[in-house]
């Protein structure tokens, strides 16, 4: 459901960190945060998504550049802050979006020879460890702009069902990690979290017809796009100003 923007801000001279931004929410949030004036540095893995999903914002005059690195490591994460923080001068808003199921179908909850060693360590790496060491390696600069942290952790976090029972505790430890960063960053620095719901994009991990999954268990009837979601992000980022600690579900009413 592609519409106008409904919540703007005038956030000329903001800077902003996008990660996961090569598609999907990352890459609506990016384009949400960069035509409302703010400069954005958009991460993902280098490649052709990320020069794509650039090349189309900035055909559209937008202030967005690329800043590419693989966040499951913690130095290159460390790397990409640091590039980031030269690139805009400083920072705003981190937006802590990257995530990946590591699977192409659902792993059953039974299925638990499947949750292995290696799946576990990419998956806390991905989805739990790269928010924090961004966070740790930002907080100064975040401080020092009073700024803002949105985590994109999942509605899974707050009652399972995922791709698998791995990434679901992965994004439960998100949602805990950003009320703890909310104390630990607070006064100067607020951080909130969507939990989103069915998502129109092209996730890794394929749950068959969700289209038909969400008009038969949705309230409002359909898939959530793209775009809504980072409108709550972007209201997170720039507006919330009495809001940190908490994990807003955005799920259509799924959980009503």
């Amino acid at each position: 459901m592609d519409k106008a923007m409904t919540v703007t801000f005038r956030l000329e001279g903001r800077r902003a960190l996008v990660t996961g931004s090569a598609s999907g929410i990352g890459l609506a949030t990016a384009e949400r945060l960069a035509r409302s004036g703010a400069h954005v540095a958009m991460n993902d893995l280098a490649g052709p998504a990320l020069d794509a999903a650039v090349a189309r914002l900035r055909a559209d005059g937008l202030k967005v550049d690329p800043v590419a690195g693989d966040l499951s490591q913690s130095a290159t994460a460390a790397d990409v802050a640091r590039r980031a923080v030269e690139l805009l001068g400083g920072l705003d808003y981190l937006v802590n979006n990257a995530g990946a199921p590591c699977t192409r179908t659902p792993i059953p909850p039974a299925d638990i020879d499947a949750l292995t060693d290696d799946f576990w360590d990419r998956i806390l790496r991905i989805n739990l460890m790269s928010a924090f060491w961004m966070t740790r390696a930002l907080a100064p600069q975040l401080r020092a702009a009073r700024g803002a942290i949105v985590n994109t952790v999942s509605v899974a976090a707050l009652g399972g069902g995922a791709s698998s029972g791995a990434y679901a505790t992965a994004k439960a430890g998100l949602a805990g990690l950003t009320r703890e960063m909310a104390r630990g960053l607070a006064p100067e620095v607020r951080v909130n979290g969507i939990a989103p719901g069915y998502v129109n994009s092209n996730w890794e991990c394929s749950f068959g017809d969700i289209h038909e999954a969400a008009r038969a268990s949705v309230p409002l009837a359909r898939v959530g796009e793209p775009s809504e979601y980072a409108e709550v992000i972007l209201f997170l980022c720039a507006g919330a100003s009495y809001m940190t600690g908490e994990v807003v579900p955005v799920t259509g009413g799924s959980r009503l």
